[in-house]
């Protein structure tokens, strides 16, 4: 009977791994393209009515035919949730079997200290682990990282931003990087430890890591949501709004429908129970406020505008809050486009590229668009790896790709930013008079 029963396993294996059934229960992730309307209204019950958390789209509001939706289904959804989806005819692949497993080895560390390990980098790190970092970066670079306390969050965790400065050149221009805006997308924070390693790494040794530091101050917040990030190193690694509480029974606003621009229309929810939580009133959350009041302080000298977010590999660009045309329109497309053709050709990875609204969908209230209308006339949206294989729950062994991938568009387009700015504000050389350098700007 033994014998028989393993046959049985091993000639039914293929089924068993297609369909996604298997002898055991697992947290997954299924992606599953509803055909009609009908299924268009069953996923949308599915995701709000049942414990499981939308990947894609990130509202129930933009599920639609023919359109790819990932959604993570808890162990103990599983049976009911597959049940309807199978009672309706709704077909669905697993794209990840068990994601507790996976969060685990996430949070395997070899080393919390930098200069300890050689795969500080390639590794994800608690709250705690950052703020290390953190100060250990401004120790072992006083003379160039200098740490600036902006404000606290919701449950008074410190706000920390690092400002890159090799030299005290006049009236020098600025670049802005925020990582970890959504709780779960750890790939978001990683970048921004990696950006900043890799910047003073390779001061002087990389041509054009040198030619932006020493025309332009970088400004990098890597944890712009604490208290939704250790959240998700403690309690549910899906969470992805901040953890305010207001009169309603549910946690969390999102920060990134939260600021004035086209504040919570479509594309934004006013319940406080959804994923695209607006907040009570444009910047009525600690964490918004405390980045609105220090860019309003730099606008001046911060000209270009990066917002670090997962997963889909999108270059994105104002507006997102509107279907209407950014007025350099024309400048962003093509900053984005030529970026977008680098990481293809260094890497082989296709980045979608282009106005949010348009790309993906309406969404109101976000700190692109808002400082977009300060007037950080080049402002971006990165939307890093993968396309949704692991979506959220990237494996460390992608760390480094994602952030080459990212760091490759922020190049090319702070060097293009910088002959733009060139040529806009310098007067025209005198007859016979040398081209200037890159290194000349500002």
């Amino acid at each position: 009977m033994r014998t028989l029963l393993i046959l049985f396993v091993l000639m039914n294996l293929d089924k068993l791994l297609r369909t996604g059934h298997s002898m055991e229960t697992h947290d997954q992730i299924l992606s599953i393209t509803p055909k009609t309307q009908e299924q268009v209204d069953i996923l949308k019950n599915v995701s709000t009515k049942y414990e499981t958390a939308l990947w894609q789209p990130v509202s129930p509001h933009f599920i639609k035919e023919e359109s790819e939706v990932h959604l993570f289904v808890p162990a103990n959804s599983s049976d009911t949730v597959k049940d309807l989806l199978q009672k309706h005819n709704i077909t669905h692949e697993v794209l990840l079997d068990n994601t507790n497993e996976l969060i685990k080895m996430q949070m395997r560390n070899d080393s919390t200290d930098p200069r300890s390990s050689t795969t500080f980098y390639d590794r994800y790190h608690s709250l705690e682990d950052i703020y290390y970092w953190i100060n250990r970066t401004h120790q072992d670079n006083p003379s160039t990282v200098k740490v600036i306390p902006i404000g606290s969050s919701f449950e008074n965790r410190p706000l920390y931003v690092l400002k890159l400065s090799m030299n005290d050149k006049p009236n020098k221009k600025a670049m802005w990087i925020d990582c970890g805006i959504h709780a779960r997308e750890w790939i978001s924070p990683a970048f921004c430890l990696w950006f900043v390693q890799h910047s003073l790494s390779f001061y002087k040794q990389n041509q054009e890591i040198t030619d932006i530091l020493d025309n332009m101050d970088v400004y990098v917040l890597p944890v712009m949501n604490p208290d939704g990030y250790r959240y998700t190193w403690t309690k549910d690694r899906m969470w992805r709004k901040n953890r305010s509480t207001n009169s309603s029974s549910c946690i969390g606003v999102d920060l990134n429908r939260n600021f004035d621009a086209n504040w919570c229309t479509e594309g934004a929810s006013h319940d406080p129970c959804t994923e695209t939580y607006c907040g009570s009133f444009p910047e009525s959350e600690p964490e918004s406020q405390a980045v609105t009041n220090f860019l309003r302080v730099h606008k001046d000298s911060i000209q270009l505008f990066f917002s670090i977010h997962s997963y889909s590999q999108m270059l994105l660009f104002p507006y997102s809050c509107t279907l209407d045309e950014a007025e350099n329109h024309k400048d962003l497309l093509e900053m984005a486009e030529e970026a977008a053709e680098k990481i293809k050709q260094n890497y082989g990875s296709n980045y979608k590229y282009g106005a949010g609204a348009t790309t993906i969908y309406l969404a109101p209230g976000g700190f692109d668009d808002w400082a977009y209308n300060l007037g950080i006339k080049y402002s971006f949206t990165f939307e890093l790896q993968d396309r949704g294989r692991y979506g959220f729950l990237l494996p460390p062994s992608h760390i480094s790709q994602a952030c080459n991938e990212a760091l490759t568009a922020v190049k090319t387009i702070a060097l293009k930013v910088m002959m733009k700015t060139q040529a806009a504000t310098s007067p025209p050389p005198a007859f016979g008079a040398a081209t200037p350098t890159v290194n000349e700007v500002y």
